[in-house]
């Protein structure tokens, strides 16, 4: 097996100040849902690091140039349903003419496996560098059975952004798929009985839209 890719913990002073904010119990529904919006607005320079760039002549105010642009086929963030969609919102302000998938994946409260509902994605994944997001990678199970998916449908340049990862989820997303590279804002300390991250911050579903 391939040693897996490092996951990367995005520790800017905006980025874990913003997380603090977002732990905090007291935060309201809107403050929650803006706050995932802006981390992902922040994390989203870190995981667009590496995309390929090529030239092309533009004409300035001053002089012509042979200026830098992104190459290749539009990129792909693919939402795991639901919570995922507050993160696309502030992806989407940073590169919006990329494409969206949404990935419909619950957890069974019983076995904590990944039940699949809706998949819809862009044509062409092969060629695409693909984004999956979702604000927690608690057990792994929802985040694997996304990327099973996108690779059966021919992503093979896929990588994970998260807010918040448990080392159970961590094990288990590199375990299955060596190749995805893990970005997030802090590895937390554990999973407890019920397969929730602590400290964590919660279902960040639940919170990003009021619901309980």
């Amino acid at each position: 097996m391939k040693p897996s890719l490092p996951v990367t913990v995005v520790d800017h002073p905006l980025v874990q100040h913003k997380l603090t904010l977002l732990r905090d119990r007291n935060s309201s529904t809107a403050t929650f849902r803006q706050l995932v919006k802006e981390l992902a607005l922040l994390l989203g320079y870190e995981v667009t690091r590496d995309l390929p760039l090529t030239t092309a002549r533009i004409e300035t105010p001053v002089t012509s140039m042979e200026a830098p642009r992104l190459d290749g086929k539009k990129l792909v963030f693919a939402s795991v349903l639901r919570a995922g969609e507050g993160l696309i919102a502030g992806l989407s302000e940073l590169v919006p003419a990329a494409r969206i998938a949404h990935i419909g994946l619950y957890r069974d409260h019983d076995t904590l496996e990944a039940v699949q509902y809706y998949f819809k994605v862009p044509d062409n994944l092969a060629n695409r560098p693909v984004i999956v997001v979702d604000p927690m990678l608690a057990t792994g199970n929802s985040v694997c059975a996304a990327v099973d998916l996108l690779k059966k449908a021919g992503a093979c340049n896929i990588r994970f952004l998260c807010l918040l990862a448990a080392p159970e989820g961590i094990a288990q997303l590199q375990n299955r798929h060596p190749d995805v590279a893990i970005i997030t804002a802090a590895i937390d300390e554990r999973l407890n009985e019920h397969g929730y991250i602590v400290p964590g911050l919660g279902d960040a579903g639940d919170r990003m839209f009021g619901t309980r």
